[in-house]
């Protein structure tokens, strides 16, 4: 296996047999021309821009794959997704930013692709402007908001990104809570799951899981990123020249590109990511000042918040990483486990329900230790002979109280009308260990920033 692995690297980090490995994909790549024309754009920082747009192309989708996959109506012709995708000078570093669709934008000067009926400096939705100027004026927009110099455009619709995803053998996922969209079909059950083309789709697409809507969508997308680069990484895709070329040439062969991007560069991204790990990965969105901005003829938007937006573009400029700097897991420690609720938000009193001496006090400091906002003051419960820990809570925080039962693996939970928002643990001579949790969407920083290892299974 070594050998075999040595001999991979190898071959994809010699130019000359890794260019004949690639040979010939260029040639199924649809192409367009987004930066033609293009005047008084910004300045080119350090490392490499993508822009990243999946479009609503189910015209491309077969009858049967309609019907299982919820993809019935009319399409829109408009941009579903919107990433900008920042890889770092040194190719140690991905920054994913997720720019909602909803955006409020001030679009340039330009001719409608539809009417051919020039239009000057108007507003709009950022994903109206691809249906009014296409891919042009999508970068255009892009650009204008960001004053980000975009290098390279990717456009995936429906059909080739269920085919990337079958082709890299599916997308392991992981749910702290059930979630399910009758609209798209989405029905998962908490746990780990390995998604399929199809199925990841409607994950992706997914907006009525919960009340967030679009921006909890785009949480599940980028979570959705992570995994895939940690199984692009992990899987030995980037280390099998077989597999690499299979890999895109599924991608290539079904994407919409820039003239810039093919192959080569293809080929450049496969060594660059070959020393990826999930850390290398990080994610965020757009800052928000507000999430319901009315705009006369068109309806509500997303309006950035200009100065918190402003600080995140320039360190992309100035290519330097989002997330904050934080010390790693210790060597030992077992992977966390997500959990709807997160723990910081939870209240907790911990009481010693045996005769165990100073069992409350060992409970309650592991509780703090996983981010459990515990009281710190342990107590003794009303009966020393408890021999299953007991939980016990107010019905209207039983997501927090389950939040505290992942953490005490084998506990009761027993609900107590009018007990308030504290959870009350009783530990039991059953208790062995508290098992460390973190939130499902842990935001942290000023731009409310995740790295792939803080979203990807088994992190």
């Amino acid at each position: 296996m070594r050998i075999a692995a040595g001999l991979s690297l190898v071959v994809l980090g010699s130019g000359a047999v890794g260019h004949a490995v690639m040979t010939g994909l260029d040639t199924g790549i649809q192409r367009v021309d987004p930066f033609r024309d293009m005047k008084n754009r910004p300045e080119a920082g350090h490392g490499l821009n993508f822009l990243l747009v999946g479009t609503d192309g189910r015209e491309k989708i077969t009858p049967d794959e309609k019907r299982e996959y919820r993809l019935g109506g009319a399409p829109c012709h408009c941009t579903d997704t919107v990433m900008l995708v920042h890889l770092s000078a040194d190719r140690e570093r991905a920054s994913v930013i997720s720019l909602p669709r909803d955006s409020y934008a001030q679009v340039p000067a330009h001719r409608d692709l539809v009417t051919g009926k020039d239009h000057k400096t108007h507003p709009m939705k950022l994903n109206a402007a691809y249906a009014e100027g296409g891919p042009g004026l999508t970068v255009r927009t892009v650009e204008h908001m960001t004053r980000v110099k975009i290098d390279h455009y990717l456009e995936v619709d429906f059909t080739s990104f269920m085919k990337t995803v079958d082709a890299v053998g599916g997308v392991e996922i992981c749910t702290a809570k059930t979630m399910r969209d009758p609209n798209t079909g989405l029905d998962l059950l908490p746990g780990t799951h390995r998604l399929s083309g199809g199925q990841a789709l409607q994950y992706v697409r997914s907006r009525h899981v919960d009340g967030a809507s679009d921006l909890g969508r785009m949480q599940r997308q980028q979570r959705f990123v992570a995994a895939l680069i940690k199984q692009a990484t992990s899987g030995g895709v980037l280390l099998n020249p077989v597999k690499f070329k299979q890999v895109s040439s599924t991608l290539l062969g079904s994407v919409r590109a820039d003239e810039g991007f093919g192959s080569e560069q293809m080929l450049a991204l496969g060594q660059a990511m070959r020393d990826f790990t999930p850390t290398s990965s990080e994610f965020a969105s757009v800052p928000i000042g507000d999430p319901s901005f009315p705009v006369k003829g068109i309806g509500s938007t997303v309006k950035w918040d200009a100065t918190k937006a402003a600080q995140l573009f320039e360190a992309v400029r100035n290519d330097r990483p989002l997330a904050p700097a934080r010390p790693g897991r210790p060597a030992g420690r077992p992977a966390a486990v997500p959990v709807d609720v997160p723990p910081q938000q939870v209240r907790v009193q911990v009481e010693n329900g045996t005769r165990i001496d100073g069992l409350g006090g060992r409970v309650d400091a592991a509780l703090r230790a996983t981010g459990f906002d515990t009281t710190r003051a342990p107590g003794n419960g009303a009966s020393r002979e408890v021999k299953r820990t007991l939980i016990t809570y107010d019905p209207r925080w039983d997501r927090s109280a389950k939040s505290v039962s992942t953490a005490l693996p084998g506990s009761e939970l027993r609900a107590v009308a009018g007990q308030g928002r504290t959870v009350l643990v009783t530990a039991g001579a059953d208790y062995r260990k508290v098992v460390p949790v973190r939130a499902e969407d842990p935001y942290q920083g000023r731009f409310a920033v995740v790295t792939g290892d803080q979203v990807v299974c088994g992190s």
